[in-house]
Order: C-alpha cells, then sequence, then structure tokens
C-alpha cells in the first residue's frame, strides 16, 4: 500500500482546496520561505504560516502521515536535568531535537523536527547508545524549548559555580582542544603550544559523562607511562584497550560492551569526525595539554566485526627541541648522526618497528638543519608536526599528488634537503636515489 502524503492527507479530509495545496507546494520548490535560522520551510510550516490549515488539524495529519505522536514543545514546564545532559546543547540545535523523558532504562522518549531522517536518527542512537522514541515537534517550538530548557539548565551551574564546567578537563589534569584543522595545525608546532586557544566545542566536550572521564583517563595513563599509541578493539563481549610502549602492545584494561558506542562518539567529536559514519574509516586529530606537554593525538578509526576499532597515536611536540641523547641514541651513534646532517648530499635512512621513534628522529633533524641559507622540503602522509620554515607537503592521492609525483615537484623547487615520510613504492624510492646522487641530502 503506497504511502499517503501530508496534502494528500489534508485534502481527501478536506481541510485544504487542491487549489490552495498547489500554491503552497510550487512556492515550497522555489525555496523562497525560510524560517528565522534560514533553512528551507517543511510543507506543514508553510501550512501553518499561511493559515491554511489549523495546528490540530495539521498535527493530527502529520501523525497518520508519519505514524510519530505529536509534543507541543511549548506546554512543557520542566525536564529534569539529568535527561538534558544526554544530548549537548550543541548537538541538540544542530539535530534539532529535544530530549523530554525516560521510558525504563534504555530508551529516550525526544521531541525531533524530523524523525523520518534517518541520519539523524542513527546519528543521536549513536551518540548516545540507547533506543530513542521519537515525537515531532515544529522546528521554532523546539528551538526555542532549547533556549528555555538549556539556558536555565546552564544558569543553574554557573550559579552553584560551575563545577561541571571543569569536571571534564580539570579534575583529570586533561585540557582537549578541538577546532578546524587550521587551528590545530597551528598549534602543534612547538612554538604555538603557549598559544593553545579554548576551542573546545562548549557541551559537547565538557559534560563529564563516564565516556568523556574514560576517555581523559586513558590517554592520562598513557602519556604516564609513554605510550606511542592508544588501541581500542572491540570484541565479543566488550572492547579491549591495550598501549603501545617501547613498540610492543600491552593490554591495559576492558570497556563494558554498554560504554563502547559513547567512548567512541567522544572520540569523534574531539577529533572532528562524522559521528554517524560507522561504515567507512576516517581520520581526526585533536590537542590535549596534560601537566605542561601537549600532545598532538591522530586518531583513526576502522569498522570491523564487532564495531570500529580505533587507534590514537600520540606525538609530542616537545621532543623536537631535545638532543639526539635524550631521544635514546648512545652517545657514538648520535655523533655519527650529526655528522651524517652536515653533509651536502645522500640518503640517509632512519628505520625500525612501529613506536620505536622513526618519526621523531626524523623531525629532530630537520629542526636541526632548519636554517635560512637551506631550503627544506618535505612529502608526508600525514603531516605530523608543523616545523617553523619548512616547506612541509601533503600528500593527496584522490588529487593525484601521490609521493612520487610529490618529489618530482620537489626536486624543480630547488631544495637542499628533501624528507620523504615513506619509500612505499619502487618509483618513490628510484627518485629518492636519483635525488640523493644529484646533489641533495635526503631523508627517509
Amino acid at each position: 500500500m503506497k504511502k499517503k502524503r501530508l496534502g494528500e492527507v489534508l485534502r481527501e479530509r478536506g481541510q485544504i482546496s487542491s487549489d490552495d495545496l498547489t500554491r503552497v507546494i510550487e512556492s515550497q520548490e522555489q525555496g523562497q520561505d525560510r524560517d528565522n535560522q534560514g533553512s528551507l520551510m517543511h510543507l506543514g510550516e508553510l501550512l501553518l504560516k499561511r493559515k491554511l490549515v489549523s495546528k490540530n488539524d495539521l498535527t493530527s495529519a502529520l501523525t497518520e502521515v508519519t505514524r510519530v505522536p505529536y509534543t507541543d514543545c511549548g506546554k512543557l514546564r520542566k525536564i529534569d536535568s539529568a535527561i538534558l545532559s544526554l544530548i549537548p546543547q550543541a548537538l541538540a540545535r544542530r539535530c534539532c531535537a529535544l530530549p523530554i523523558e525516560m521510558e525504563g532504562d534504555t530508551k529516550l522518549a525526544l521531541v525531533i523536527a524530523e524523525p523520518q531522517d534517518l541520519q539523524v536518527i542513527d546519528e543521536l542512537r549513536f551518540s548516545l547508545g540507547m533506543e530513542l522514541v521519537p515525537h515531532f515537534g515544529f522546528r521554532e517550538e523546539i528551538l526555542a524549548a532549547i533556549d528555555k530548557f538549556y539556558g536555565s539548565e546552564e544558569s543553574a551551574e554557573n550559579a552553584e559555580g560551575g563545577a561541571d564546567d571543569s569536571s571534564a578537563a580539570g579534575d583529570s589534569g586533561v585540557e582537549f582542544v578541538s577546532g578546524s584543522s587550521l587551528r590545530r595545525n597551528i598549534n602543534a608546532t612547538h612554538n604555538g603550544t603557549q598559544n593553545v586557544t579554548h576551542e573546545i566545542q562548549s557541551d559537547l566536550l565538557q559534560k563529564a559523562t563516564p565516556a568523556v572521564r574514560l576517555v581523559a583517563s586513558l590517554i592520562t595513563t598513557a602519556a604516564k607511562k609513554s605510550a606511542t599509541d592508544i588501541h581500542i578493539e572491540p570484541q565479543t563481549a566488550d572492547s579491549v584497550v591495550r598501549f603501545r610502549i617501547d613498540g610492543m602492545l600491552r593490554d591495559y584494561q576492558r570497556i563494558p560492551r554498554s560504554m563502547q558506542s559513547s567512548v567512541i562518539s567522544r572520540l569523534k567529536i574531539l577529533s572532528d569526525m562524522d559521528i554517524a559514519e560507522r561504515r567507512g574509516p576516517q581520520d581526526g586529530r585533536f590537542l590535549v595539554k596534560i601537566a605542561g606537554r601537549s600532545l598532538d593525538l591522530r586518531v583513526s578509526t576502522m569498522p570491523t566485526q564487532y564495531g570500529e576499532k580505533v587507534v590514537m597515536h600520540m606525538l609530542e611536540a616537545d621532543m623536537l627541541l631535545r638532543e639526539p641523547a635524550s631521544l635514546g641514541f648512545p652517545k657514538e651513534i648520535a655523533e655519527s648522526f650529526q655528522q651524517m646532517l652536515g653533509l651536502p648530499q645522500g640518503l640517509v635512512l632512519v628505520t625500525g618497528p612501529s613506536g620505536s621513534g622513526k618519526s621523531t628522529t626524523l623531525y629532530y633533524a630537520l629542526n636541526s638543519l632548519h636554517k635560512p641559507s637551506i631550503n627544506i622540503i618535505t612529502v608526508e602522509d600525514p603531516v605530523k608536526f608543523n616545523v617553523l620554515g619548512v616547506n612541509q607537503v601533503q600528500v593527496n592521492t584522490k588529487a593525484g599528488l601521490t609521493f612520487a609525483a610529490s618529489v618530482r615537484s620537489a626536486l624543480k623547487q630547488d631544495p637542499n634537503v628533501i624528507m620523504i615520510d615513506e619509500l612505499r613504492d619502487k618509483e618513490t624510492a628510484e627518485i629518492a636515489l636519483k635525488a640523493a646522487q644529484s646533489g641533495r641530502l635526503v631523508l627517509s
């Protein structure tokens, strides 16, 4: 049986004429009518605005079409603060959704402007880790209720001294910084760490939920243990957390399956990823300041049989300023390495297992080589640290900017030193070797 549309139901009920309905649909298709936020108005909102149907007739027809009950947000008098805290204000505003009550222990009832939008429903369900019971409401009513209830909630917190505002960061000694890629890149340099800005996405990053506290605890512990990577791997009954320390993966703890989705969502929000996307891999990054240390975390997600696996690669910008001996080099090797960096041409290869310090060594070399008389170009995937005064190229295979193509272009830029992140194929290796034989110092 074909599903009826709103206009058909209203017309069959005799609540609107065919001519009026046609005129409104044509106006809607032309995109002339917008709400206060600049969004295109839905058919029901247009009909109400032009007073062609009553609100009761419209909500009754919408209930028949969507099979979702209507809730008038304007008549809501109070919402429990614990319910409001389940959906951060920024997410509630973006999805135009207002949580109103719990139905049992695992179901949340919420009023949403577009209950038929499966992508928005999936994003909210994934973020909350619980089943949703949607009610529909009009956009302006929902946004007004968000202003009313979240505004009063924030005022109450401020009146109590703002204890909740700092709990996500201050209690654990962790400060998260998330923003645009450009801002993060600026803050990742060793000169920019003193200017780390608080581009924290308000409630999304500050609510002290169990997932927030767990993520802060994992990162803090990993930093204390000098781990280079954090692995979160979903399994049949739970998720295992492993740290890579001195090149070896070591089990740290297990996360209950009930918290798996909320922990992943927390990391995706911090990394500016799409929390609704679970079927494909994603990459992101964010900054963390722990006891004066500035860490740049590169986050990678990948779908597996039991859920999304997450790997966080931890990079410390201050490592670039250290001496070779402090990086673990014996004195004689450190001296030999410095001599190699002083040569006008040649090929220096840094090899070793994952987490052994290859990238740190290369970036130390770039930092020590940099001076006004030398032109340095790097080809990387991704750019791990920003080094002041070095021309860094980000590989983009989709745009045809492969390692080989990037190195060829770099050779035309009159370089003294070229750093190639990895020699991934024969072509790139051959180009690097020829560059090293023609008066350039090549690092890889």
